[in-house]
């Protein structure tokens, strides 16, 4: 698979999970559009582009399994899971006296946008603590689910968190939370492409996820879900030609319109996302995430006996093609990311969170057992030399 990516030859990329690789037919397919654009950019624009991106949708929301008929209405791309977060964000009415409650795996650019408009409008942004120890679905739940109060208006919670690797049980969660009269938002980043999601057994109000990371579309290429009866809600975070009586440009669904035109963009990762999902089918995908998943499991073992850390996670279905590793306590973290990068080539994050430290390691189909080996003879030749 490796020579399928446009990937250094020189480079380990254990990565994935941050900035994702886009296979090289996906990335040729995003430069056609390119130049389909700038052959006559009026006339794309113009004329055909809305039936493109109307296209684009109607595949990925198959992709998605939603089961309505007009289910591509209730998505439209975005840039990133964070411009999603946003979105959603800022649209609704939160002010004094209520309460949004998340959890500390949340990634850090969607806790920033939490805190920021916390501050601006004077609601409360609840960081709910859930230990790496509890991680059974049902103490997932629980845990999450002891941070509500009656000020709860919403809960924002990773499917699959970028910190720490944890799956959340999103579907409970959802379910719990409507029962209550709670709106819930999830950031689906990671989840796209590394796991099946189906959006309607999922059941969330809202629901954002990134298509450049797992899924292999080109960077910039992200969906933003609204269920019908919350799309009401959602105010665009860019006032163009889609919003007001008479548009200019119309696809019959004030959410698609809204959203849909943020002014002149070059919507060719958009575009190119039905060829991602038609490059995954097409070298059977769930085969290619199923051996991932193997070669992780089996470096997490040998990296155990290397850190002498034991792993967080209780069995190997608690993680998918994504995990962290946790590190002795080192005297310095980014010297570690440094030398695994500039002494063997190895591409990897080196995080903390609550105090800890750890290594996260992403495999993606171009990754060979011997990438994952020689991230464990580097981390035994390092770490004595980095221990505090």
């Amino acid at each position: 698979m490796r020579d399928h990516f446009l990937l250094e030859d020189n480079v380990i990329f254990l990565n994935h999970g941050s900035f994702g690789a886009c296979p090289r037919p996906v990335f040729a397919a995003y430069q056609a559009w390119q130049q389909r654009l700038e052959a006559q950019p009026v006339r794309f624009l113009g004329r055909e582009v809305w039936a493109h991106l109307a296209e684009a949708r109607r595949v990925l929301a198959d992709y998605l399994t939603t089961n309505v008929t007009t289910s591509a209405d209730n998505l439209v791309f975005v840039p990133n899971a964070t411009f999603g977060v946003n979105v959603v964000a800022r649209s609704l009415a939160l002010g004094p006296g209520d309460e949004v409650l998340a959890t500390d795996h949340e990634y850090g650019a969607c806790d920033r946008t939490w805190q920021f408009l916390a501050q601006k409008r004077g609601f409360n942004y609840v960081r709910q603590p859930v230990p790496l120890d509890e991680m059974t679905a049902a103490d997932l739940l629980e845990a999450v689910w002891d941070g509500a109060t009656p000020r709860t208006k919403l809960i924002f919670v990773s499917h699959i968190s970028s910190a720490t690797a944890v799956t959340f049980p999103i579907a409970a969660i959802c379910a719990r939370a409507r029962e209550a009269g709670i709106l819930t938002l999830v950031d689906g980043a990671h989840a796209p492409g590394q796991i099946d999601l189906d959006l309607t057994a999922v059941d969330a109000d809202f629901y954002t996820g990134n298509c450049h990371k797992w899924l292999c579309a080109p960077k910039g290429a992200a969906f933003l879900y609204a269920r019908p009866s919350v799309q009401s809600l959602i105010e665009p975070l860019v006032v163009s030609w889609g919003w007001g009586d008479e548009r200019q440009f119309t696809s019959g669904s004030d959410f698609v319109d809204y959203l849909g035109w943020q002014g002149t963009a070059d919507p060719s990762a958009y575009l190119s996302v039905p060829d991602a999902i038609r490059f995954q089918a097409a070298h059977d995908w769930p085969v290619q995430r199923h051996g991932c998943h193997e070669m992780l499991c089996r470096a997490l073992a040998d990296l155990e006996a290397i850190t002498g850390c034991a792993s967080p996670y209780p069995n190997q279905s608690a993680y998918r093609q994504m995990a962290i590793v946790p590190l002795p306590p080192l005297t310095n973290l980014a010297e570690l990311k440094e030398r695994l990068y500039n002494d063997y080539q190895i591409e990897i994050p080196c995080i903390e969170w609550n105090g800890r430290q750890f290594v996260r390691i992403s495999v993606q189909a171009y990754n060979t057992v011997g990438d994952l080996e020689q991230l464990s003879t580097a981390l035994y030749d390092l770490l004595p030399l980095l221990k505090a």
